[in-house]
């Protein structure tokens, strides 16, 4: 980092601290040279997400999306806002972290319901109806038989 004062390229922190919002770091810097003091701001580049929806159309990967489906799927279940937050959180870390720049939305919702089955099968039953458009009555008793065949394939 050069100094604005005398161009000088070594300087140390003094003080660090996140923005209001988050999204950036405060430096409070002093050269070493000049002994100026100069504020810098680091943030963070965001790669965004492109989600491929079923109808091949492509969005970007919106957070909020998958909360507010999850708070329909455990609306009076005993799912907490944190878990909810907690599944949104690790499938945004996965994208990020695997710096995926494009995903099928379904396999998006396949991450969300293997998170959801381990907390609450209701509200994975209830998320996986709408997710994968249930058609009828005999859709979900053959979600239901093959949840239950799995939990006792487990024990």
């Amino acid at each position: 980092m050069k100094c604005p004062y005398c161009g000088f390229e070594e300087s140390k922190v003094v003080d660090s601290r996140s923005t209001e919002d988050h999204r950036a770091i405060r430096r409070r810097r002093e050269c070493l040279k000049c002994n100026k003091r100069y504020t810098t701001y680091e943030k963070v580049d965001d790669i965004p997400v492109l989600v491929i929806k079923r109808d091949c159309n492509r969005e970007y990967f919106d957070k909020s999306k998958i909360i507010s489906g999850l708070v329909k799927a455990c609306q009076k279940r005993p799912v907490s806002r944190v878990q909810i937050d907690g599944i949104a959180d690790e499938v945004e870390k996965k994208l990020s972290n695997d710096m995926i720049t494009e995903i099928k939305s379904e396999i998006i919702g396949e991450m969300i319901m293997e998170r959801l089955k381990e907390i609450d099968e209701v509200s994975y039953v209830r998320f996986a109806s709408v997710y994968r458009q249930f058609k009828d009555v005999n859709t979900f008793v053959e979600e239901i038989k093959h949840l239950l065949s799995n939990k006792k394939c487990s024990k």
